[in-house]
C-alpha cells in the first residue's frame, strides 16, 4: 500500500510538472498568454503572485570559456510589443550558490539577456545581469540586503535597459545596451538552481506596459 501511494505521489508530481509546460498561463496586466520553456518543479499563480520552483542543476548560461553551456532553467515567456516595460518584485531564500530568479529576454539559445536576483559565489544577495551574444557576458552589480528587490527590463526599438530598485520608486540603471535581432523576441520570468536541488522564486507586483521609457537614466 505504501509503495502504491508513493508511486501515485511521484506520478502526480511528474504529471503536474509535465502538464504545466503544455498549458498557457494568463497573468493579470499582461495582455498576451504566457508559455513555458522548460518545465518547473512546481508553479503557483494566486492573486497576481507567481511562484516558480526550479529543479536541480537548472541554469541559463554560456560560459566564455565554452566549458559550460546550458539552457534548462524553467522560463514562463510571452511575446511582447515592440517597445515595452516589464517589472516585478523578485523574492527567494538564497539557499545555494547561484540560486536566482530573474527577468529574461530571449531571441534564441545564443542571443538573450537575463536580469537576476542571485546568491553570488561569495554568498551575497546580488543583482546579476547576463548579456549573451553567442557567449555570455556576466556582470555582478548591486548588493541587496533584503531577500526581495524590484527589477525592471525596458525595450525601446533595439535598445534594452535593465534596472533595480529597493523601494520600487527610485530605479538604478544596471545596463543599457543594443540588442539586435531579426527573430521574434520573448520576455518573461526565470528561476534557476545551478548547483542546488531546487529554488522557489516569488514574482509579485508584476506590471507590463507597451511603451518606450522616457528617460533611460530615471527608468520612467
Amino acid at each position: 500500500m505504501k509503495r502504491q501511494l508513493l508511486f501515485l505521489f511521484v506520478f502526480l508530481n511528474t504529471f503536474t510538472a509535465a502538464n504545466a509546460q503544455q498549458q498557457p498561463v494568463k497573468i493579470n496586466g499582461i495582455p498576451q498568454l504566457l508559455y513555458w520553456e522548460n518545465s518547473p518543479n512546481s508553479v503557483s499563480l494566486k492573486a497576481g503572485v507567481l511562484e516558480i520552483e526550479a529543479g536541480a542543476k537548472t541554469d541559463l548560461f554560456r560560459d566564455p570559456n565554452v566549458t559550460y553551456n546550458t539552457d534548462n532553467a524553467p522560463k514562463l515567456m510571452f511575446v511582447p510589443d515592440k517597445d515595452f516595460v516589464l517589472s516585478a518584485t523578485i523574492e527567494h531564500n538564497f539557499v545555494n550558490k547561484w540560486d536566482a530568479g530573474g527577468l529574461v529576454l530571449k531571441a534564441d539559445s545564443l542571443n538573450w539577456i537575463k536580469l537576476c536576483f542571485e546568491r553570488d559565489y561569495l554568498g551575497y544577495r546580488r543583482v546579476v545581469s547576463v548579456v549573451t551574444k553567442d557567449v555570455s557576458d556576466d556582470a555582478n552589480s548591486q548588493t541587496i540586503y533584503e531577500n526581495f528587490a524590484h527589477f525592471k527590463i525596458a525595450k525601446a526599438d533595439n535598445v534594452v535597459t535593465l534596472y533595480v530598485s529597493t523601494d520600487g520608486k527610485k530605479w538604478l540603471l544596471i545596463r543599457h545596451l543594443q540588442f539586435n535581432t531579426n527573430k521574434e523576441i520573448k520576455v518573461g520570468f526565470l528561476a534557476q538552481s545551478p548547483v542546488g536541488l531546487r529554488c522557489k522564486v516569488k514574482f509579485s507586483n508584476i506590471k507590463y506596459e507597451a511603451r518606450k521609457i522616457k528617460d533611460p537614466y530615471l527608468g520612467n
